[in-house]
């Protein structure tokens, strides 16, 4: 790989020996100070070499996109930003190693965004109280197909000729996406042919449904939707603001066509803890969805792909890895992390700060680096799509690889979906000071709430500069997210060198034990059929339960199976080794088959169930023979009532039925009784 870095005139430093480390090596490094206007044949030379090309700049991407067009690349044309995120700094003569960094960080290859594909013909459903939704409709009819709803709270002058449908009605409720919409109307009612100065309505119906491909809703009432403005095909108004009106008006004469929105999040149902046989467990995700787009299924949650808009937050909290996001997933993006913080240290940065971002951060970036202080050098910037999707194991994994504290840049008024991740940053802090590294001064994990730039430069800038007390882990992030996770906090316990440790952690953390109260246990193993990760398990051999703290994601679902109610939930993380092996929770002698000495059942629960049966003198087994067969595995019981002639319909005698002439000629009888007597 070939890298460019550009001293931007000469208004930032370059230390080319530490940036050379984050390349390779210096001989793979090309500098310049004006690559893209006065040195642009130095980039134009290297296109000819047929090596894959990474400039570290994204300010002139787009003239150096147009030349190796019109070179015929074909290689690889990555860019980087180095300037607003490093050289435009106070600290720019320091930021070496956070150049090699970004610049190593960036050559991890992302995998290809999948994505859901959407189709609207412009059915569009227009919803409104008054004439302002009649002229919005007829400013849309020429391109969409319009159908107008009026309240009919107000008095609206009727169209001189119908250039599109009006009719009257309440929208009551509405499901669906661009392309798919269905809005369920109460009061509707057409106009009388004869409406006159205002719309007259005919006969009114509750109920009626309606299907379109985009809602413009008008009406100033309640959203149809949770969190609507991020719900594709729902444009929504206030009548009495014209600016916003047209606005509106505009974006919905754009919704015709074929669309591809990107695929957040990947769901494997198999994994989902939310239900087994009617029984609720996990809810994490249903808690946590501010659009409405995961909904309760049989035995795990659906979602909705067309529906979400990408915050990422069932992510962040899927206990089992069933949810992952997608954007980019994340192993892909646990290995540019890892790159990041490992290619720094190597460079020879100290005690980095990685400040997670997403779009409007990057924004806040650049405006520091241009008209303040910049980021200090320390500080690693790491771009993700929403702040939101990162689980605990990102976290954990950030310590575990040398971060001394990390920080999630965020909007000052809390975007939807975010819950998840505040709660991911407490667990992080329990983590952390149940190891023994957590930061007195301040917490080693947490966000910074603003939108401005130099509030954000003063929040970083006072963090304590304090590092880990041990040398980052240079573990590989393998396998699915619950994995990457354990992967992280062992390598974080072997550090800490406290891997024995057990950690009492928050409610819902994601691991813990389930403990189970032995006394009250029967064996019935209830609890082994409806676990979703296998953390219980049962020996097909002899009546035992076995237990495996690793797989036990606190879903609740054995608790709220077990017949005896006595299993709890316990969150805590267990670093011992022994947390990844089953230990046996309960066992007991198996009951022989007293015909062909064959074990079956739990001899506890034979001897109880039979001596009760004894004790009550039930009909049923009053003949020690029908007793006998309870002692009978399930081949012997059949021989058994075949040879002994048992009959499994006998019964005491059974009182004969009567008739409704019986119950008459008994009441004629009881009436001459009385009369003679």
């Amino acid at each position: 790989m070939t890298v460019f870095v550009c001293s931007c005139e000469d208004t930032m430093p370059l230390d080319r020996r530490a940036i050379g480390r984050g390349c390779g090596g210096e001989g793979n490094l090309r500098d310049a100070e004006q690559l893209c206007l006065a040195q642009l044949d130095r980039f134009q030379a290297a296109l000819a070499e047929g090596r894959p090309i990474t400039v570290a700049c994204t300010a002139q991407a787009p003239l150096f996109r147009q030349e190796a067009e019109a070179a015929g690349f074909a290689e690889a044309l990555d860019f980087v930003n180095i300037r607003e995120t490093a050289g435009w700094s106070d600290e720019a003569k320091a930021a070496g190693p956070k150049m090699a960094a970004l610049i190593a960080a960036a050559a991890v290859e992302m995998p290809a965004v999948p994505l859901v594909p959407l189709a609207s013909e412009g059915v569009t459903l227009v919803l409104g109280r008054d004439a302002v939704a009649l002229e919005a409709a007829r400013t849309l009819a020429d391109v969409l197909d319009i159908t107008v709803l009026l309240t009919g709270a107000e008095a609206v002058e009727p169209l001189r000729a119908a250039e599109f449908p009006v009719a009257r009605g309440v929208a009551r409720a509405a499901t669906g996406w661009l392309g798919a919409f269905e809005v369920t109307v109460d009061g509707y009612a057409m106009p009388r042919p004869s409406s006159r100065a205002a719309y007259a309505w005919g006969p009114h119906r509750d109920g009626a449904a309606s299907r379109c491909d985009v809602i413009l809703d008008l009406t100033g009432g309640v959203p149809l939707f949770p969190t609507h403005e991020l719900r594709q095909g729902y444009l929504r108004a206030d009548p009495a603001d014209g600016t916003a009106v047209a606005r509106a008006v505009a974006a919905a004469r754009e919704l015709v066509g074929a669309f591809d929105k990107p695929r957040f999040v990947n769901f494997d149902a198999s994994l989902c803890a939310h239900s087994r046989n009617r029984r609720t467990g996990c809810t994490r995700c249903l808690d946590l969805c501010p659009t409405g787009a995961i909904t309760p299924g049989k035995d795990s949650v659906v979602i909705s792909a067309e529906i979400c808009a990408g915050c990422g937050a069932c992510a962040a909290v899927c206990p089992t890895g069933a949810a992952n996001y997608a954007l980019p997933p994340a192993q892909a993006m646990l290995q540019r992390l890892r790159t990041l913080l490992l290619t720094f240290r190597e460079a020879g940065g100290e005690a980095p700060l990685v400040l997670v971002h997403d779009e409007a951060g990057e924004a806040m970036i650049e405006a520091l680096a241009r008209h303040g202080d910049g980021l200090p050098a320390r500080v690693l910037p790491l771009r993700v799509n929403e702040v939101s999707q990162l689980d605990l194991g990102f976290l954990l994994s950030a310590f575990a690889w040398g971060a001394a504290q990390l920080r999630l840049l965020m909007k000052a008024k809390r975007a939807h979906g975010t819950e998840g991740v505040f709660r991911n940053l407490d667990y992080a802090t329990h983590v952390l000071a149940g190891l023994g590294i957590a930061d007195h001064g301040a917490a080693r994990a947490a966000a910074i709430e603003t939108d401005d730039p130099f509030t954000l430069g003063e929040a970083l800038r006072a963090v304590p500069r304090r590092g880990l007390p041990f040398p980052p882990s240079t573990h590989l992030a393998l396998g699915a997210p619950r994995e990457m996770l354990r992967q992280a906090a062992r390598a974080l316990a072997e550090g800490a060198q406290k891997r024995e440790g057990v950690i009492a952690m928050p409610a819902l953390a994601p691991f813990g034990e389930a403990r189970v109260e032995v006394a009250g246990c029967t064996l019935c193993v209830a609890c082994t059929s409806v676990c979703p990760t296998g953390a219980f398990s049962a020996n097909p051999e002899r009546p035992q339960l076995s237990f495996l703290e690793d797989a036990c994601v606190q879903c609740g679902l054995c608790a709220a199976t077990c017949p005896e109610k006595v299993i709890s939930l316990v969150p805590r993380l267990n670093l011992a080794p022994e947390a990844a092996q089953p230990r046996v929770v309960k066992e007991e002698d198996p009951f022989c088959c007293e015909r062909c000495a064959k074990p079956f059942g739990v001899r506890s629960q034979i001897e109880r169930v039979t001596q009760k049966l004894q004790a009550q003198g039930h009909w049923m087994f009053a003949d020690p023979a029908r007793l006998r067969v309870l002692r009978l595995c399930e081949d012997c019981r059949v021989f058994e009532a075949t040879d002994g002639g048992l009959d499994p319909y006998a019964g005491p005698p059974r009182p004969i039925a009567k008739t409704s002439e019986d119950y008459l000629r008994e009441a004629e009888r009881a009436k001459r009784q009385a009369e003679e007597g």
